[in-house]
This record gives C-alpha cells, sequence and structure tokens, in this order.
C-alpha cells in the first residue's frame, strides 16, 4: 500500500468514529429534553384534573350526579390534583436550581461583555459627534478634525 492510502483509511476510520461517537454526546440534550417532557405531561396532567373538578362541580349542580357520590368522587379529583401539584413543585426547584448555576456562570461573562461594548459604543458615539473638518480633496467625502486618512479613499491629510 501507498502512504497515501493508508492516510485516506484512517481519515475514513476516524469519520466514522466520529459518527459513531456522536450519540453518546447527545445524551446530556436527550435528559433535558426527557426532563421538559416530564414537565409537560404533568402540566397537561394539572390541567385535565381541573377540567374533570369543573366538569363534576357542574353536573352536581344539574343534578346528574347522586349528593352521596360527589363528595367521594371530589375528594378523590382532588387528591389526584395535590398530587401533581407536588411532583411539579419538585420539578421546577430542580429545574429552576439548574438555570440558576447555569445563570450564574454566565453573569459575569456577560458583564465583561457589556462593558466592553458599552466602551465601544461611547467610542462610537465620541466619534460621531465630532465635528466635521471638511472634505477630502481627492475624492470630496466628508472627513473628521481626527482623521489622518481619507475613510473613503484612502488619501493622508495635512
Amino acid at each position: 500500500m501507498e502512504l497515501g492510502s493508508v492516510f485516506l483509511v484512517l481519515a475514513v476510520l476516524v469519520i466514522v468514529g466520529i459518527y459513531l461517537y456522536a450519540p453518546f454526546t447527545e445524551l446530556v440534550v436527550q435528559t433535558d429534553m426527557d426532563e421538559s417532557h416530564e414537565i409537560s405531561a404533568l402540566k397537561a396532567e394539572r390541567d385535565r384534573v381541573i377540567t374533570a373538578l369543573q366538569e363534576l362541580d357542574f353536573d352536581f349542580r344539574l343534578g346528574k350526579i347522586p349528593a352521596e357520590d360527589y363528595p367521594e368522587k371530589r375528594n378523590s379529583l382532588l387528591q389526584k390534583g395535590v398530587d401533581v401539584l407536588r411532583q411539579l413543585d419538585e420539578m421546577n426547584t430542580e429545574f429552576s436550581a439548574l438555570l440558576s448555576k447555569e445563570n450564574s456562570a454566565t453573569d459575569s461573562e456577560s458583564k465583561i461583555k457589556n462593558d466592553e461594548l458599552e466602551a465601544m459604543l461611547a467610542a462610537r458615539r465620541k466619534e460621531k459627534q465630532s465635528k466635521s473638518a471638511g472634505f477630502c480633496p481627492q475624492c470630496g467625502k466628508p472627513i473628521l478634525a481626527t482623521d489622518r486618512f481619507c475613510p473613503a479613499c484612502g488619501k493622508a491629510l495635512a
């Protein structure tokens, strides 16, 4: 085998290895999606319980449900709702704890970026506030008093 063929085979093996390793790197993303699906399912269950309670109350007022069955059914639905809300609260506290950790790490980075951005904006505003010192003798474009070269054509200014 020639040396070029060996390198080609190695390159193909590296690409195949990266392709096969990719699903293992997506494990973290999958767990985040699973948590969001679980929260979504709990919210949907909460909505179903609330709807069932409203329908039960409405049916009782219409006289479709006997008075002796109503308290038992209502208490079972209320208990189911309490369980769902507890699970939602637990999931939300875990989720908010994770978000606060991520936000605290990015806050310091964003403050630095904001400071740099503010400095750039201040410099740009100062530059814009400078009065025009005239026009370029070669191209006729306006120039600032602080310019040493024409910003349009590049001619040296005296």
